[in-house]
């Protein structure tokens, strides 16, 4: 499994911008799907965005579309996750995630990875 370490958030005012990153352990990180969730206190996890391992394809969470987006470096084994136009509904703890050549054909779930980071809070202030 690769290990996964994110880092970036922080507290902001609402219409504000983060940006987090995940780094990534291990040497096949360009055969990684990876993927964006987020858990608010009392909430499920919940999918934010994805990147395809092969395709680069990008997938949003209707609640983001529009203000957030994922890219990633293979050259820096890092994924990140522009956050512009913060809501204060987009507080939670923010994990990345990984899973070796997941092929997604829908939004995933969070049972579609199996590594994860240990998450960053992310907290916008109304």
């Amino acid at each position: 499994q690769v290990q996964l370490a994110e880092s970036g958030g922080g507290l902001v005012q609402a219409g504000g911008s983060l940006r987090l990153s995940c780094a990534a352990s291990g040497r096949t990180f360009s055969s990684y799907t990876m993927g964006w969730f987020r858990q608010a206190p009392g909430r499920e996890r919940e999918f934010v965005a994805a990147t395809n391992w092969n395709s680069g394809r990008t997938y949003y969470a209707e609640s983001v579309k529009g203000r957030f987006t994922i890219s990633r470096d293979n050259a820096k084994n890092t994924v990140y996750l522009q956050m512009n136009s913060l809501k204060p509904e987009d507080t939670a703890v923010y994990y990345c995630a990984a899973e070796l050549k997941l092929l997604l054909i829908r939004l995933p779930t969070p049972r579609d990875f199996g590594s994860w980071g240990q998450g960053t809070q992310v907290t916008v202030s109304s």
